[in-house]
């Protein structure tokens, strides 16, 4: 597992987000075992407690369950892994949304671009643009 750091966020949450695209994803599927907090500190190099926090929250949100003596696993629970992807999609978009802001654009242009995106197929296509 490798992930790069941002200083300007706790590593607990980019740990938790980072699980959370493990799933969504499907890399890691429901029912999967996940590495212990002793193995996964010693491959992110970072303190176990953190390690600890993260599977807390992830627990407490209900992305992963512990079974005593085995471990910690993804839930099974199909209708929570939609409402991570929901979520995270719209933690997504809030961003591009406000960055389009930024850049200028309003809610027309906006909606334009993102059409014309998804008709493409998401290809790097500007019709404006002379090639």
């Amino acid at each position: 597992m490798t992930i790069v750091f941002d200083n300007n966020m706790p590593i607990y949450i980019q740990i938790m987000n980072y699980v959370k695209k493990q799933i969504i994803t499907g890399k890691l599927s429901p029912g999967d075992k996940i590495e212990s907090v002793r193995d996964l500190a010693l491959e992110l190099q970072i303190n176990p407690n953190t390690i600890q926090r993260t599977f807390q929250e992830l627990e407490r949100e209900g992305i992963v369950e512990t079974r005593r003596g085995l471990g910690r696993f993804v839930t099974s629970e199909e209708s929570t892994i939609m409402l991570i992807k929901k979520e995270m999609a719209g933690e997504l978009l809030e961003r591009f949304v406000q960055g389009m802001k930024e850049l200028g654009f309003n809610k027309n242009d906006i909606i334009a671009i993102v059409t014309d995106a998804v008709k493409d197929g998401g290809t790097d296509k500007h019709p404006d643009r002379s090639e």
